[in-house]
């Protein structure tokens, strides 16, 4: 019988609270992928990941949901480099991170703030308001009012983008059944809804995501998603200029998070993608194989 150690820790979290769960295993070099999948299913989070060495990059990283392996997780990174911080398994500086999605900077801070590079985008298409419509139960003619297109971005995941008006964001029915089917069709990960935050303050956006086509019915942080809606937000709104976001998430679900996000670009192009935040270990798990 094998023990694995797990890490259990809160993401993006806001002063030390809120944040998104996941797991993180470190020396995860002699796991299988099946041992993998079991090891993210007992532990129940939305992402689990798994650390290993790597001879072309720092370290090698893998990320299972409850259902099977994806690309890549952005709250699960930001686990994942903050627990080797705190474990001394890195210090200050930065490193490269090699996952499904490419290999990826990461960017460790004295205080522990973590800020990973993303993918650059891809926009892989745009939906029409009626097709989102009963996904979230919102009537087609009130997302048309946002005056911004329903796009579907990739930084490392394919998320459909979807803007709500303001006041609508917590009042959203998702049909599950519908939505997994949309994905399914259309090969996305998430649906990940924002509306823009018009009082003065830090905020730029408040969102929600939910991907129930991998087990995950709502989380209240998702680092891939943040980057694509921080590119979104760039093109439609900042016309194609450098800036900087703060995204709040899980506020509906009781467990608000903060997300930074940033976006530079070279010419018309875009050449960097980042998102970063806190996290803060809430335990451990031992699970045997």
């Amino acid at each position: 019988m094998k023990n694995v150690e797990v890490f259990l820790v809160n993401a993006f979290t806001a002063n030390e609270t809120g944040g998104n769960p996941a797991g993180v295993v470190l020396h995860a070099d002699n796991l299988s992928n099946e041992e993998k999948l079991k090891i993210a299913q007992a532990v129940g989070y939305s992402e689990t990941a798994f650390v290993a060495e790597e001879d072309e990059a720092d370290f090698a990283l893998s990320f299972f949901t409850v259902t099977g392996e994806v690309d890549f997780c952005g709250h699960a990174t930001l686990a994942a480099f903050s627990t080797m911080y705190r474990e001394g398994v890195v210090t200050e500086g930065d490193y490269v991170q090699r996952t499904k999605a490419g290999l990826l900077a990461v960017t460790v801070g004295a205080n522990g703030h973590v800020v990973m590079a993303q993918k650059l985008p891809e926009c892989l298409g745009v939906f029409e308001y009626e097709a989102v419509s009963g996904l979230i139960g919102v009537e087609a003619a009130s997302l048309a009012s946002t005056q911004l297109p329903v796009e579907v971005i990739s930084t490392g995941l394919p998320d459909m983008i979807v803007p709500v008006p303001q006041g609508y964001l917590d009042r959203l029915q998702v049909n599950e059944r519908l939505l997994s089917d949309f994905c399914k069709d259309h090969g996305l990960v998430s649906l990940h809804a924002f509306e823009l935050c018009e009082e003065s303050g830090s905020v730029t956006a408040s969102c929600r995501n939910f991907a129930p086509l991998f087990g995950i019915p709502e989380e209240s942080a998702t680092g891939s998603a943040s980057g694509a809606l921080a590119c979104y937000l760039s093109r439609h709104l900042n016309g194609g200029r450098s800036g900087c976001f703060t995204f709040e998430q899980g506020r509906a679900m009781n467990c608000t998070s903060v997300i930074t996000a940033s976006v530079d670009y070279d010419g018309s192009d875009v050449a960097r993608v980042r998102v970063g935040g806190f996290a803060k270990e809430i335990g451990k798990q031992i699970i045997s194989l």
